[in-house]
């Protein structure tokens, strides 16, 4: 494992770290514990040290879940959670100090934790952004003792530029992959700049980047690759980066012909992040055990090589930028 400084948290993380959204949110199933537990302990077994959450995955299931891992490990053990989607309807005006201080009291009850390594805002609208009362409630909660650092996650590139703006934001967590590059433009330089924590999710768009899919991939009716596709339920972009499904499988199909050595594309995609300098880890999910011990298959590939490189941005530059890359 590859261990990455959090920013200005002084966290020492693990590069690839693990989300929860499969273990407790809309992917078709409904919340184990045991399946949860399992994954949980699997991703510590492995090395890895940061775990991401949020208080609507599962109802609160997954912070109990993770909660219970970091009370019955011995080791150190990081966690984020997120809060502010609870609100509905989830408009500015709904964001309020005395309901996120409620957000983050229920949170910390729900993991059985005294304070929470680092709370983030969860993907607010964007006129939240400009609204310093917001942000300064999270320094008396940090006064109090409640949480260590806060973050944001955000949608868009120039909601993470905002966000920085405001002296008590930690980290961002941000989508970014081989489909999705705007980020690393002016917005990894600000974050080098200001020693910025970057959380990278949806880093194989919502699977894509595997290569496992295809036409006849059906999805359940409960998975938010087949109800969001359009942006039904929420922001289009963290249903396949965004992208029309269609376009990405043809996307995919020149990656296979330009690296026909890897059968799974994931930790290409996953190696192919981690070589930004900016960031500090990277969040896939995991339904199944296995999937955890497959995030980590991309320690066992070298370095891509500039060629190797040159061709993933061909690909992104004539296949996919022209869709997607002002959107976000």
């Amino acid at each position: 494992m590859e261990y990455r400084k959090l920013g200005k948290t002084g966290f020492n993380i693990s590069a690839i770290s693990l989300g929860t959204w499969q273990v407790g949110g809309k992917w078709g199933d409904d919340f184990s514990h045991d399946n949860a537990d399992k994954i949980l302990n699997k991703a510590v077994d492995s090395g890895i040290n940061f775990i991401d959450t949020a208080d609507v995955y599962g109802g609160g299931e997954s912070e109990k879940a993770v909660g219970r891992l970091v009370r019955n490990r011995s080791e150190r053990i990081f966690v984020g959670t997120k809060c502010g989607r609870q609100l509905n309807p989830h408009i500015s005006e709904a964001y309020q100090p005395k309901v996120l201080r409620e957000f983050v009291e229920k949170s910390l009850k729900n993991m059985g934790l005294e304070t929470l390594d680092l709370i983030q805002l969860h993907c607010p609208p964007t006129d939240v952004f400009y609204r310093p009362e917001i942000f300064e409630e999270f320094d008396i909660l940090k006064k109090e003792g409640k949480i260590q650092h806060l973050g944001v996650s955000v949608e868009r590139v120039e909601e993470a530029l905002k966000s920085i703006e405001f002296d008590n934001v930690t980290t961002i967590q941000i989508i970014f992959n081989m489909f999705r590059q705007r980020p690393a433009e002016l917005f990894f330089e600000q974050a080098l700049k200001k020693d910025i924590g970057v959380i990278i999710r949806v880093p194989l768009a919502s699977g894509l980047l595997t290569g496992k899919f295809s036409k006849s991939s059906a999805f359940t009716a409960g998975d938010h690759r087949s109800f969001n596709r359009n942006g039904e339920a929420f922001d289009k972009g963290e249903t396949f980066s965004g992208i029309d499904y269609e376009v990405g499988l043809q996307a995919v199909d020149c990656l296979k012909e330009a690296f026909p050595k890897y059968r799974n594309l994931a930790p290409l995609a996953l190696k192919w992040i981690l070589m930004h300098k900016a960031v500090s880890c990277i969040i896939p999910g995991a339904s199944v055990e296995e999937q955890v011990k497959s995030n980590l298959d991309v320690f066992k590939i070298p370095e891509l090589s500039e060629k190797e490189l040159n061709a993933i941005q061909e690909i992104y530059e004539s296949k996919i930028k022209p869709m997607v890359h002002q959107l976000w």
